[in-house]
């Protein structure tokens, strides 16, 4: 996917004008796109227009006006942008109540090492690597950046609406799988072209 530029984004004010269109549209893109694995895990598959909507919303909700800072926060986002072959995502761990923020928390330490997460095409495997600096020994963040790096095998599978695929998530502290719905393959898919 083609990288955002300042050029790619709407003034302040004409975004204020475009807003609501503008989210209705993201809010039905990423019904596609979002996906509960277990009760306290939800990834969302990024993808270009996902990414702008977050840089135009930051841009608003902290008054960035300095271009010097729109083109950081620019530069910042776009590396959840998938690139080729690729696919990007946002796990959120979901925590409702703050009395157990720390200890919901605590159990997904060292989710973002080894062989944590995956994507599984049949019996084929495609785990995700984590960006790093989310996590410390003593404290771990609740949204996570994940890339999926995909073959061109793996990405034929993944079109095989007969082929299976399921999100998975084996942790000491958390397990769970979940079965991607064939609107969601259709995103990936397109993700990936």
């Amino acid at each position: 996917m083609k990288p955002l530029t300042v050029q790619d984004l709407l003034s302040r004010d004409e975004y204020e004008r475009e807003r609501n269109d503008f989210r209705r549209r993201i809010i039905e893109l990423k019904e596609n796109r979002r996906i509960a694995v277990g009760d306290l895990v939800t990834l969302v598959f990024e993808n270009r227009d996902t990414i702008l909507f977050q840089i135009q919303e930051m841009i608003r909700a902290e008054h960035i006006v300095a271009a010097e800072r729109i083109r950081e926060e620019v530069e910042t986002y776009n590396e959840q942008i998938p690139e080729p072959g690729e696919l990007s995502a946002t796990l959120f761990i979901e925590i409702t109540e703050s009395s157990n923020v720390k200890p919901t928390l605590d159990r997904f330490q060292g989710i973002d090492q080894g062989h944590t997460v995956g994507l599984q095409l049949g019996i084929e495997k495609i785990y995700g690597v984590f960006e790093q600096g989310r996590a410390k020994e003593d404290k771990i963040s609740a949204v996570h950046y994940v890339r999926f790096l995909v073959s061109n095998k793996q990405k034929a599978q993944l079109a095989k609406s007969t082929e299976p695929i399921e999100i998975f998530i084996h942790h000491s502290g958390y397990q769970a799988r979940v079965a991607v719905p064939d609107k969601m393959r259709m995103a990936l898919l397109q993700d990936l072209d």
